[in-house]
Order: C-alpha cells, then sequence, then structure tokens
C-alpha cells in the first residue's frame, strides 16, 4: 500500500470511530439495594456482622461487586438496633441474578450457615428492610469518599427526600442534574458516595444520597459552606424547584472495619 494511500485509509478509518464514538451511549447508570437489618440484641448484631463479614461481602466480591459498604448508626437506637448494607449494581439483571449466583457458592454457603440455615424460633434479626435505587443521571456510578480520618473517625450522612408528589419528586431530581446540586456539592467537596432515585421502597416518592466528612466537625463545616453559597443562594430561590421537598431525613452512619465503602 503506497504511503497517500495508506494515510488516507487511516483518516477514513479514523473519522468512522469518531463517528461512532459521538454516537455511543453514556456510561449505564447503576442501581443500588440498601439493606437494613432491624435487629433487637448485641447477639443479632455479631450474628449479622459474622455473616457480613465472613460470608456475605466476600462472596459479592467473587460475583465481580467489589465495593460493599457497610455502616451502622452513629448513636443506635435500642430499641431498633440498625445495620446498613450498600450494595452497587452494573444493571438490574445483575441484581436479579444474585440469589441465584449465591445459591451456587459453595463458600458462601458454609461460611455463613449459622446465619443461613438460623431456625425460626433463633433469628439473626428481628426484620430486613430493602431499598432500591437507580442512580441520578449526572452521578451515574458510585464513588469512593477520599477521607483521611480512622473510620471510627468519620461521619457518612445518608438523607432521604420525600415529596409531596411524584411530579415533585421528579423536579426534585431535575434541581440535582439540571440545576447542578450535584455540582455544587462536589465543589465544595462534600465526597458523595451517590444519588438515588428510589424506585422501591418504604417512604416513595423519595430520592437518596451519602455525603461523608472526616468527622462531625469536617460535615458541620461543610454543611455551613453550603448554606452560604451564592450559587446554592440562587438555586434554592429559583420559583422552578420550590416545594419540592416535604421531608428530609438524615441518618448519621459510621463504617464498621469490614466495608469496602
Amino acid at each position: 500500500m503506497k504511503h497517500s494511500t495508506l494515510v488516507l485509509f487511516i483518516c477514513l478509518l479514523s473519522g468512522v470511530f469518531s463517528a461512532a464514538s459521538a454516537h455511543m451511549p453514556p456510561p449505564g447508570r447503576e442501581f443500588y439495594q440498601i439493606k437494613i437489618y432491624h435487629l433487637k440484641t448485641e447477639r443479632q448484631i455479631a450474628r449479622v456482622d459474622s455473616f457480613l463479614s465472613a460470608a456475605y461481602l466476600p462472596a459479592l466480591h467473587r460475583a465481580g461487586i467489589a465495593k460493599v459498604g457497610v455502616f451502622k448508626p452513629i448513636q443506635q437506637d435500642t430499641a431498633d438496633l440498625k445495620i446498613y448494607v450498600l450494595v452497587p449494581f452494573r444493571s438490574l439483571e445483575q441484581f436479579e441474578k444474585l440469589a441465584s449466583v449465591l445459591d451456587k457458592d459453595e463458600a458462601y454457603a458454609k461460611a455463613g450457615a449459622s446465619y443461613i440455615n438460623a431456625a425460626y424460633n433463633d433469628m439473626p434479626y428481628a426484620r430486613l428492610e430493602n431499598i432500591l435505587l437507580k442512580a441520578f443521571r449526572d452521578h451515574p456510578v458510585m464513588d469512593m469518599p477520599k477521607l483521611t480520618s480512622p473510620k471510627n473517625d468519620r461521619v457518612y450522612e445518608l438523607r432521604s427526600y420525600e415529596s409531596p408528589t411524584e411530579k415533585y419528586h421528579a423536579n426534585k431530581v431535575k434541581m440535582f442534574n439540571d440545576g447542578n446540586e450535584i455540582g455544587l456539592f462536589r465543589r465544595l467537596g462534600f465526597n458523595a458516595v451517590f444519588y438515588g432515585q428510589v424506585i422501591a421502597g418504604g417512604s416513595m416518592p423519595n430520592l437518596m444520597y451519602m455525603t461523608t466528612f472526616n468527622d462531625r466537625a469536617d460535615r458541620d463545616a461543610h454543611w455551613k459552606s453550603f448554606g452560604g453559597d451564592a450559587e446554592w443562594k440562587k438555586l434554592s430561590a429559583m420559583e422552578e424547584y420550590k416545594n419540592n421537598v416535604s421531608r428530609n431525613t438524615q441518618y448519621f452512619l459510621r463504617p464498621v472495619e469490614y466495608s469496602d465503602i
């Protein structure tokens, strides 16, 4: 092949790839499962901790889910002890197939036998709550927090924003994306792990997101900065986004030592 012909061929090929890449879809939006264990006793906490650390997380890692978060409230309600588990999925299909994947994992069955085969009168937890979310358009995949403090000092703030109706809920999601509320959190260094629209849960219509901080003082300083930020003042004053949150619930969590996040 002559040099001029080769150059022409490379240029044409480059154009084909450029055109193809221009039409490639953006990275797929993840789905998140938040499992909330409701427990009554310290013995139940110990059993679930043992199951998660020795059986569940290693099995998820083998299934291709590299980063799983496990958290406990910084201040536990003694009447309703809790453990939170955050599991990211590449697709709904991966979420749907997980149970069958775990059923075939012999190491999981062996390591988790005490939990999996618990008797009806020796339950490892009181109830198990599940929330399923889809990542926001402008934050399609989970981020790992960039924190420097020890895990037992960190504050992970999980927030749930409930809206009066589905239309107001869609408006609040739009505020995060088109209104650049996500960008505001990013600019101010909130170390967000995820933003998700709840598609199955007990407080719908709502969205949830998780921000992370080195400690409580760091958390308070960030929110003070947020409240005084000119961009936020302008955004929150816009008539377009009025009344789109009817309830804001905050959960202050801390990662356990075996958490990946």
